[in-house]
């Protein structure tokens, strides 16, 4: 496996903990805790966390598969959006900090150019 693909298998095994991880503590410690409007927030972001980390899982196969192509940018379009996508959604379900939301949409577009990315790639070859 390349360094870049054994990298992005580990990240998004690290991430994928994490996903699970919070998942459980939303479902069981936030319920009591969150209002449902908060708790649908913590949901999503939870749900986009775990579908990146899959995403992230896959761009590390696809580099172990093709160890000349570089897979980076994806990589990072899917580690970063995932920060910062669903970290800002995680937070503001906390804390109700609304102005986060202002920064959730560069997460989504980072996700948007971690796919388009990764279409480019398997497209052009």
């Amino acid at each position: 496996m390349t360094a870049s693909g054994a990298a992005a298998v580990g990240i998004a095994a690290i991430s994928g903990f994490i996903a699970v991880a919070l998942g459980a503590f939303g479902a069981h410690a936030l319920r009591a805790r969150l209002s449902p409007e908060m708790l649908a927030i913590w949901k999503t972001a939870n749900e986009y966390h775990f579908y990146h980390a899959l995403a992230l899982l896959l761009v590390g196969v696809l580099a172990r598969q093709a160890p000349t192509t570089n897979y980076g940018v994806p990589a990072a379009c899917f580690l970063f959006g995932t920060l910062v996508f669903s970290g800002s959604l995680y937070v503001l379900a906390l804390t109700g900090m609304r102005w986060l939301g202002a920064i959730t949409p560069i997460g989504g577009l980072l996700f948007l150019a971690g796919w388009a990315w990764l279409a480019w790639i398997a497209l052009r070859s």
